[in-house]
């Protein structure tokens, strides 16, 4: 009886790391995804701001132009965020849930000019924040 007791501890840890290795990987892909898109996006709005919708009962009024160097930004940052990511690095997570947080935020804001779009986006972010909340606990107490 002891001999199968710790046996199922020692794979526990393992089991917990893959886990929380699987996640970071998962958030990784999907924030360089989330970050490339954002960056087309960005460059969409600058180029050719007249591709988005505008609604006049909007509360919140940007000028497109600004608006796409906004997405520009972020997703460029969100692509190296993500190769950090790879690299497993504490700094990298922590910007993997603020970038992801900021994405959300700014697809709100752009509901009423691509509003299927910034809600498939706004999902995406939501679940890169999940993984990087979950898997951090996951590799914590594997260490």
């Amino acid at each position: 009886m002891t001999a199968t007791h710790p046996t199922h501890g020692a794979h526990a840890p393992s089991a917990k790391r893959e886990l929380a290795g699987g996640l970071t990987v998962f958030a990784a892909v999907s924030l360089m995804i989330v970050g490339v898109l954002d960056v087309l996006r960005g460059i969409m709005g600058i180029a050719e701001d007249d591709v988005f919708v505008t609604t006049q009962d909007y509360v919140f009024q940007f000028d497109l132009t600004a608006w796409g160097w906004t997405h520009l930004a972020l997703g460029a940052v969100a692509v190296l965020v993500s190769l950090g990511l790879v690299r497993g690095t504490l700094w990298a997570r922590v910007a993997g849930v603020t970038i992801a947080g900021l994405l959300i935020i700014a697809n709100f804001l752009s509901l009423p000019y691509y509003p299927v779009w910034s809600v498939v986006m706004i999902a995406f972010s939501g679940f890169i924040i999940w993984a990087l909340c979950v898997s951090r606990s996951g590799s914590r107490s594997g260490s």
